[in-house]
């Protein structure tokens, strides 16, 4: 489980594979002491297993390390992500999974997405003050059936982060981000006609499917 609140940014820095399976190492800046082999990373909003770990050494006088990892996509997550894109030099959004007393955040993130949502635009929105750095309301369109999972003041998660949903209007939504969400997520480089990862909030789920069989 995961609550959407992205801790680091990493690098497709090897991938292979095609088809059915893929494989990635990905560079992060997580002490690789405190990742286990088994563990599960949210990847873009994909929860993925680590199959295998090493460091990568900076030379830092303080003998410090990054770590990589690797994990492995298969047939149901290449069709329902765009994993199959993921190539060298590709930018994740990183969450190492929670752990029983974490502060929860943001709200509760399974990791198993649902679809991809497509950007419609982009408005950046200048604060008064300047300094204080841009924030950018974007505008998506959700696949049907699942945009009825989604509602205004919700949540929903895009590319493994929190978000607020700002408005509805049938299939289009749009959330707003802030200056620093955009800095330390892959946000900053998104633009209309991008693709990204959606989960639906799990209790909307879960109240629709009573609702189903009541």
């Amino acid at each position: 489980m995961f609550t959407g609140i992205v801790s680091d940014i990493g690098e497709v820095i090897h991938a292979e594979g095609e088809g059915k399976l893929r494989r990635f190492r990905i560079a992060s800046h997580f002490d690789p002491e405190t990742i286990a082999i088994g563990a599960s990373i949210a990847c873009s909003g994909i929860c993925l297993t680590v199959t295998h770990k090493g460091e990568i050494r900076q030379g830092s006088e303080d003998n410090t390390a990054d770590a990589w990892f690797e994990v492995e996509a298969a047939a149901e997550t290449l069709r329902l992500t765009n994993a199959g894109n993921w190539h060298l030099g590709t930018k994740l959004n990183l969450e190492r999974a929670m752990k029983i007393g974490d502060e929860l955040g943001g709200h509760i993130v399974t990791g198993h997405v649902d679809a991809l949502a497509v950007i419609v635009a982009r408005d950046e929105v200048t604060p008064d003050d300047a300094n204080w750095g841009a924030t950018a309301r974007f505008t998506l369109r959700a696949p049907k059936p699942l945009h009825r999972f989604i509602a205004a003041k919700g949540s929903v998660t895009l590319d493994g982060t929190s978000l607020t949903v700002n408005t509805v209007e049938d299939d289009l939504f749009s959330v707003l981000l802030i200056p620093h969400t955009l800095k330390v997520t892959t946000w900053g480089d998104r633009k209309a006609g991008d693709q990204v990862h959606l989960e639906v909030d799990l209790m909307a789920r879960y109240v629709a499917r009573l609702a189903e069989t009541a």
